[in-house]
């Protein structure tokens, strides 16, 4: 039996990597004869680039940034070849910056830029790949621009610091002193457009400490940065409400180019071809939702393995989808949660949870 591990990561717990191996033990136990062969994915959120990082020669290059709150610190981004691999959430993400010191008025995607910007000016990329999940921003991406030469001004043309707060009284942007930038290509695991009940405030927002009563201030500061830089088609975009609207500055300002996320990592590591060749997919998240289906891993390994014929499998340490919502897109769902247990002990226990869990469905295969 030939077996494909294609899951992604489970958030805060164990990178694609990991999961890809407990998995394997699991499996093992029960079917030792199979032949087992790993993808790990993902969807342009954390671990993006060390699954193409995989993939692809390189090294990882460091360099001096400015976090999410304008801290300094050391962040790292892959060098392959003339290629850049990024992901926002390294230099502006969410993890770096602890509950208690968040401000959506003040957080920004400086460090992003500058993360670029040290790419482009001291090893001469001709592109730069980019995921950018995990933000804990909303500054439309103009402290990226920012980094990049761009200057955010007022009415008076005082320059602004690219934050919210700042960004409320933006009258206009000059985009003069832009460095000149190679092609970017930008890994999206969402396809939220930048403005309205689908977008970067309404949905993301409250995630990253935003009241209900600052929701309408930071749509409005939005809306206004993109009728200064008659930016409307590029709010449209899927994908342009990612990471607080980094998204749409990428687009508006560097001219990126967006894909989901799981498209491009698929490509890269020629997941088709490997499912081609296997019995069953086995895939896997942390928590298996309504965005799975929008974008994500799981979803996109499932979508391409009823493409090849094969039956597809999903382990997830926690599902919320109802049956209807999962209805012929996997063929099996197996959960590490249930009701003998708390969050936290299904978390704390989740290394023993996906190995028993893995041999279930290696049991069930068997049984088949």
């Amino acid at each position: 039996m030939n077996i494909l591990l294609a899951p992604d990561k489970f958030k805060g717990t164990f990178s694609a990597n990991e999961v890809c191996q407990l998995m394997r033990q699991g499996l093992k136990k029960v079917l030792p004869q199979a032949h087992i062969t790993s993808c790990p994915i993902a969807d342009g959120g954390d671990g993006f680039v060390d699954v193409l990082f995989q993939q692809l020669a390189g090294q990882w290059v460091e360099c001096e940034v400015h976090d999410a709150m304008g801290r300094p610190f050391c962040a790292r981004y892959a060098l392959c070849g003339d290629i850049a691999l990024m992901e926002m959430s390294e230099a502006s993400g969410i993890r770096h910056v602890p509950v208690e010191a968040r401000n959506i008025w003040q957080a920004n995607t400086l460090g992003t830029g500058e993360m670029m910007r040290h790419a482009i000016e001291n090893h001469q990329v001709r592109r730069i790949v980019m995921g950018i999940g995990g933000s804990v921003s909303n500054d439309g991406g103009c402290g990226m621009a920012a980094a990049l030469g761009a200057k955010f001004l007022n009415k008076e043309g005082v320059r602004l610091d690219p934050t919210p707060r700042e960004l409320a009284s933006c009258a206009q942007v000059d985009l003069s002193g832009l460095i000149e930038l190679p092609e970017i290509l930008v890994a999206c695991d969402v396809d939220n457009p930048l403005l309205g009940n689908k977008g970067a405030v309404r949905v993301y927002a409250p995630q990253k400490g935003a009241g209900t009563d600052e929701l309408a201030k930071l749509e409005s500061m939005l809306s206004r940065l993109v009728a200064i830089t008659e930016g409307h088609e590029a709010s449209l975009v899927a994908g342009a409400g990612a990471a607080g609207g980094l998204g749409f500055g990428l687009i508006q300002f560097c001219s990126a180019r967006l894909q989901p996320g799981f498209e491009l990592v698929a490509e890269e590591t020629g997941l088709m071809r490997e499912i081609e060749k296997s019995d069953i997919v086995i895939t896997g998240e942390g928590k298996l939702d309504a965005q799975t289906l929008h974008g994500k891993g799981p979803a996109g390994v499932a979508r391409l393995a009823q493409k090849a014929g094969k039956q597809v499998a999903v382990i997830a340490g926690f599902v919320e989808l109802l049956p209807s919502e999962s209805t012929g897109l996997f063929d099996c769902i197996y959960e590490l949660h249930d009701t003998t247990r708390t969050m936290e002990e299904t978390i704390r226990g989740g290394e023993s949870l996906l190995i028993e869990k893995s041999a279930q469905l290696a049991r069930d295969l068997g049984a088949s």
